[in-house]
């Protein structure tokens, strides 16, 4: 059975007409997240790639500094959701027990819960300077091959997606969930997993940008955001201050670049390219 979607009746009215149908609908559930036996969050999440979701929420949210400090991970169902359980190492365990706090946060946002301005402000990682740069057609090309990698949008056209590019491999993996932010710590998750050198490519993001959005990605380390929406202007400032290229409101005929743009080839600094 997938528990990522399910079908649910509609009537349909389009044109003028009514027809009763079905349509395949995301789930949603309440995904609880604990640490050494304490709950420290509670989100609203498609129920897959949860493991995945442990270790990305665990870094990006900088409760540890690297995958190698978790100790286990469990996933346990209930009749309520699911609980993510997660060990650490002692020395983040005795941390995060000394900065316990309650958070509960809904699909649309990723701060709620915070304990003060300076939280919701926090200095981001800065990305490292690698001295790569990439073709602009490239990573165009990447924004337009990623609609049909979207297995759950395909089926539902309601959940969000972020993926990993790199110019040699190309995409993947693929993440997708109902919140935007959930889908993106998913990536962070599987990153640290398969132990991908994120400094070496490009996130990609069917969302739009926020700057919690920008610190997740400083905390992953990838020094190239492109997404199809437009960014606040936090955001923007959030990327100049942690090194991160920011490409925004990609369409078909190209995008925007609004922040660091040395990493990006544009065609006037870069060879002819037949296919852009």
């Amino acid at each position: 059975m997938n528990t990522t979607f399910a079908p649910h009746r509609e009537i349909a009215w389009r044109r003028g007409q009514a027809m009763a149908t079905s349509r395949l609908v995301a789930e949603e559930t309440a995904i609880a997240l604990s640490y050494n036996g304490s709950t420290h969050a509670v989100m609203m999440a498609t129920p897959d790639d949860l493991a995945d979701f442990g270790i990305g929420f665990t870094l990006t949210e900088g409760i540890v500094e690297h995958a190698s400090e978790i100790r286990s991970i469990d996933v346990i169902p209930s009749e309520l959701g699911i609980e993510i359980r997660i060990w650490l190492n002692g020395d983040r365990a005795t941390r995060l027990a000394a900065r316990r706090r309650a958070m509960s946060g809904p699909v649309g946002c990723g701060l709620c819960g915070i304990e003060s301005l300076e939280q919701a402000r926090r200095a981001p990682s800065r990305v490292p300077e690698r001295g790569i740069a990439f073709q602009a057609c490239d990573l165009l090309a990447a924004m337009q091959a990623l609609a049909p990698l979207q297995v759950l949008n395909q089926q539902t056209r309601s959940v969000h997606a972020a993926a990993f590019w790199h110019p040699r491999t190309g995409i993947g993996p693929v993440k997708e969930d109902v919140g935007r932010h959930n889908a993106l710590d998913k990536l962070a998750g599987a990153i640290a997993r398969h132990r991908k050198l994120a400094s070496a490519g490009a996130v990609l993001l069917t969302s739009r940008v926020s700057v919690e959005m920008v610190q997740k990605a400083a905390m992953i380390g990838v020094p190239v955001v492109i997404a199809v929406s437009a960014p606040t202007t936090l955001a923007i400032r959030t990327a100049e201050e942690a090194g991160i290229t920011l490409l925004a409101i990609a369409r078909d005929d190209g995008y925007g670049v609004f922040t660091h743009p040395h990493r990006i080839l544009l065609p006037e600094n870069a060879a002819p390219r037949a296919d852009c």
